[in-house]
């Protein structure tokens, strides 16, 4: 059973979250959208956010990712659908999605090297930490994604943000 939404944290901390979405801006422009959709997906799918997951797949979907890719993405390894850069940033967003049992290994660090340029694996690693954040807030306050609800709180936000 779905429990019922616990808070909104657009409402109890608006100016935080103002600064999230800033943030996610940053970090959306420096990297590929289909990789960046790639990336907050598999995060999504290890931790089970079902709101995130529900709005990642939206997104990529209408920015033009295949469902075929969406739908192997949990089994990207196993998959000739991945690029090697590909393989190499999801290899990354796992490792820091699981940090507690990977420790963000050396072998998956150095990995980015070959397809990445420093400044870029900052981003990818911010990435991750994003996507990680907005997880753990969606899955906390038991938040359901709502395309329409959610496209309408996004435009209220860049309404209420000083020119």
């Amino acid at each position: 059973m779905v429990e019922a939404p616990r808070m909104d944290i657009t409402k109890l901390a608006p100016e935080a979250y103002r600064h999230l979405i800033a943030l996610e801006g940053t970090i959306a422009s420096k990297i590929e959208p289909r990789l960046y959709h790639l990336i907050k997906l598999r995060a999504s799918q290890i931790n089970g956010c079902a709101f995130c997951i529900g709005m990642h797949t939206d997104e990529a979907l209408r920015d033009g990712e295949t469902i075929e890719r969406i739908a192997l993405l949990d089994a990207w390894e196993e998959s000739s659908l991945y690029s090697d850069k590909e393989r190499a940033a999801l290899e990354w967003v796992e490792d820091l999605t699981l940090i507690a049992d990977t420790h963000a290994p050396k072998e998956s660090f150095d990995g980015l090297k070959e397809h990445f340029s420093e400044e870029e694996v900052g981003y990818l690693t911010l990435a991750a930490t994003m996507i990680n954040t907005w997880n753990r807030i969606a899955i906390s306050s038991r938040g359901q994604y709502n395309r329409h609800l959610f496209e309408q709180q996004r435009n209220e936000l860049k309404l209420a943000e000083p020119a």
